[in-house]
């Protein structure tokens, strides 16, 4: 009844205001909608015009983001498949090898996790949720961050190149090495990023700074375009790059670069501070405004006393698996200096491994039974994978290598099993020389004096492989059982 008064007063009256027609006319809308009635006035019909303009423009909104979402999922399908259909067997290149490892341990959790709840899209995220114990975590990833910038070290790699996947030494370095995978892989400037923020966790600004310095440039080339897997992003790239800069005295690159920063994120009270610190350091002291980039120096490696002469000698080229591990004292323990994982072999596996015996006995004139040898041991190493310079032999009564109470290892038999494309020589540091590795070929060398006295000249190391996948079996021969085929002597030149 009241909306048919109001109806009756209006068609009384001829000359009101066009402005409040409008305002009637809305509140007639909305009366007539409440009543559920909108089929009996042609200006109900017109308001659900312009409602349904409404819907529209959030249904192409909708649309907008739809497409956007699907056409960064066919993007990240597109990039992953085609890694694979270009993949080698086996994973050979290291950037391939981390690039890997970081896609499964965050880039697919940051895709799938981005995804609207729906029917489709929980199977694919059921299906994630089944294979998460099988992915890497993110131990994994650091270390083959780790692992990349070891490369970068023993082979003096220049980082630009590095991340384009192309393995090419820096203009400093003597050592002059140029290799391109049939299959390059590039990295993103999350990649880089990841890298960087992985070695200023450490504190290690000579590795921080280049890699972040690569990321930022990546992102600056491609800013505006964030990929939903990427963790990493300008800002952050240039706030770590900057406080490295900051960590080895060049403040002024660390102000220019919080500046910049800044400007991305205006309201960072933390940015805003740190630009406010530079800027008073550099007013009480201008000269340090016009200091020379200060020299980055490689962190220390305490346990790597002949680090000069082993990677000198590496840039010449003369589910049974479990972490290797090293003598630690009086117990076995993983170590950063040794990175591959090992499996030992019994005689009683398989003929060929008793065969392998025989021929070794043959070639060296010992014993080579157990309890006078250990089994084979199989060594496949990972990404950058390498043995730092060491002894094969105890240099300790504690070491766990005399429990088997059979003596210390008097010789090693090294057969190289498979090829490697560069690196992973072996390199005998105080003789001076490497080995290279050719499949089914093998070192042998006394690890003693015939006096018992341990030969300085064994210190060995396996050197990172760059390229490749590097599989050996070692057989340590020990003292005991050998005292008719290699006589003591109490001669200390013997």
């Amino acid at each position: 009844m009241v909306a048919f008064r109001r109806r009756m007063w209006i068609c009384g009256h001829h000359s009101w205001d066009r402005k409040w027609m409008w305002v009637l006319f809305l509140w007639l809308g909305f009366v007539e909608f409440s009543l559920a009635d909108m089929y009996s006035s042609m200006s109900n019909i017109q308001q659900a015009l312009e409602t349904e303009k409404v819907l529209i423009e959030h249904l192409g909104t909708y649309l907008e983001e739809e497409t956007f979402r699907l056409n960064d999922l066919r993007r990240f399908y597109e990039k992953v498949k085609t890694i694979h259909d270009k993949a080698r067997a086996p994973v050979s290149d290291p950037v391939v090898a981390y690039t890997l490892l970081k896609r499964l341990q965050s880039e697919w959790m940051n895709m799938v996790h981005s995804l609207e709840d729906g029917d489709n899209i929980k199977v694919l995220k059921d299906g994630y949720e089944k294979m998460e114990s099988y992915l890497p975590i993110l131990e994994d990833v650091e270390g083959a961050a780790k692992a990349l910038m070891r490369l970068q070290d023993v082979y003096s790699l220049n980082v630009k190149d590095l991340a384009k996947g192309v393995f090419q030494s820096g203009p400093d370095s003597h050592y002059n090495l140029q290799y391109r995978p049939d299959q390059v892989c590039a990295m993103s400037a999350d990649d880089c990023f990841h890298i960087g923020k992985v070695a200023y966790e450490m504190d290690d600004y000579y590795h921080s700074i280049p890699w972040l310095e690569e990321a930022v440039s990546m992102f600056r080339g491609s800013y505006g375009s964030w990929f939903t897997e990427d963790e990493g992003s300008l800002e952050d790239a240039l706030d770590y790059l900057a406080f490295s800069y900051y960590k080895v005295g060049n403040v002024s690159q660390a102000l220019d670069l919080s500046r910049e920063c800044l400007l991305y994120d205006p309201d960072n009270q933390r940015l805003a501070n740190n630009v406010a610190k530079y800027e008073k350091i550099l007013d009480e002291n201008p000269a340090r405004g016009h200091m020379e980039e200060p020299w980055l120096h490689r962190p220390n490696v305490t346990h790597l006393r002949t680090r000069d002469l082993y990677e000198g000698l590496c840039q010449t080229r003369g589910s049974q698996l479990h972490r290797s591990v090293v003598a630690s004292g009086e117990k076995q323990a993983e170590a950063e200096y040794r990175i591959s994982k090992s499996a030992w072999l019994k005689d009683t596996v398989d003929p060929i491994i008793r065969n392998i015996d025989v021929r070794i006995a043959a070639a060296t004139g010992l014993n080579v039974q157990p309890p006078y040898a250990e089994y084979f041991q199989i060594v496949n190493y990972g990404i950058g994978g390498h043995y730092e310079p060491h002894f094969d032999h105890a240099t300790s009564l504690k070491s766990p290598l005399y429990r088997t109470k059979t003596g210390n290892r008097m010789a090693t038999f090294m057969i190289y099993l498979s090829p490697v494309d560069v690196g992973g020589s072996t390199a005998f540091i105080y003789a001076n020389f490497s080995t290279p590795v050719e499949k089914n070929a093998a070192i042998f060398w006394w690890n003693l004096h015939r006096n018992g006295e341990g030969n300085e000249d064994t210190l060995h190391a396996g050197c990172p492989v760059l390229v490749g996948n590097k599989w050996v079996a070692n057989k340590w021969i020990h003292e005991y059982g050998q005292e008719f085929n290699r006589p003591c002597s109490l001669n200390p030149d013997d």
